[in-house]
């Protein structure tokens, strides 16, 4: 009895030991740069969680530097959100050290004014601007904002991580009040990205040219919707919400469909649709088109074929932002239009 008694508490202690691991954040944790943050890619590649790692990968893995660390596409959020879920399963210690770890990073790499840059420390060309696009900055204050709070699962973060995470969201929305757009002394929406200095408006890839950004606006808003309101919050939530009623495209829809694994975007006639575009001209409030000349254009059908099918040119997120989350956050705040 007493030896398979003992048999019985080895494998349970077994079993629960095997259970402090998690395949996903385990690969997280390779992938790891020295600094804290990840990258999006590996000698080129994009980042694949998917892949087994074997000794030709874990190479490349080890041979990437600092200089990779970026919060563009996801990068660095994503696995912090990933081994923060981790953690919860498995209480693995190494996972909430790694979160952390990236947590700092993320405060590092804010600038004095609240902003933050595509990638740190590699300053190189548009890397350096602050970035809205893709939500890089959102996602990067999303991050610090559940930790200053405390919120999902992001509770058990150090408490020396969560004081300092919370001064770093309120220099972020600091930052994007003083970068909401303004046209002859009316607020309008937010650019893609924004000189780190100047704090105005710039172009980055050669398609992507100084504009206002639906799409990255709407994270914007609904971010600032987060937040304990203030006059000035406020304010900037109104202002934008009136800027999307005001520049709307109606009649039309945009649809992708994949093609012989690729995308194809088709921008067609549709009187129950309506749509914005993705940029729009800073003066004017024109729907604009970059390519990759560098050329702007006014009509979308001028665009080169393989920047049409390669680049998403128009949004529908602002509708529902429109039509549900504006309401439901004026009735929460008692507030009125």
């Amino acid at each position: 009895m007493r030896s398979t008694f003992l048999l019985i508490l080895n494998l349970t202690v077994l079993s629960c030991t095997a259970q402090t691991k998690d395949t996903l954040a385990e690969k997280v944790l390779v992938y790891q740069l020295p600094n804290g943050g990840w990258g999006k890619h590996v000698d080129k590649t994009a980042v694949d969680y998917s892949l087994p790692i074997d000794k030709v990968l874990l190479s490349k893995i080890k041979a990437s530097g600092d200089d990779h660390a970026t919060i563009d596409n996801n990068a660095t959020t994503k696995e912090i959100t990933i081994l923060i879920k981790a953690y919860q399963s498995t209480k693995n210690p190494s996972y909430l050290k790694s979160a952390e770890k990236g947590i700092n990073y993320l405060l590092t790499m804010q600038y004095t004014n609240g902003g933050f840059p595509q990638y740190y420390p590699n300053s190189a060309i548009y890397r350096k601007q602050i970035t809205y696009n893709d939500n890089a900055m959102i996602n990067a204050l999303s991050i610090l904002y559940n930790t200053a709070e405390g919120k999902n699962g992001f509770e058990i973060i150090d408490e020396n991580l969560k004081i300092k995470s919370k001064s770093a969201v309120e220099k972020g929305i600091d930052c994007i009040l003083k970068t909401q757009f303004v046209q002859k002394e009316k607020p309008t929406i937010w650019g893609d990205q924004y000189n780190e200095i100047t704090l105005k408006p710039e172009k980055a890839r050669a398609f992507e040219p100084a504009s206002l950004a639906s799409a990255e606006s709407v994270s914007i808003v609904k971010f600032l919707m987060m937040q304990p309101q203030n006059p000035e919050i406020e304010k900037a939530v109104k202002s934008a919400i009136q800027w999307f009623k005001t520049n709307k495209i109606e009649g039309y829809s945009y649809n992708v469909v994949k093609k012989d694994n690729k995308a194809v975007r088709t921008l067609a006639a549709d009187k129950n649709s309506v749509i914005w575009a993705r940029f729009y001209d800073l003066e004017t409030n024109k729907p604009i088109f970059g390519d990759r000349d560098g050329s702007i254009k006014y009509n979308y059908s001028e665009v080169s074929a393989e920047r049409r099918n390669g680049y998403s040119w128009f949004v529908d997120s602002p509708k529902k932002l429109i039509d549900k989350d504006y309401p439901t956050w004026l009735a929460n705040n008692n507030l009125t239009e």
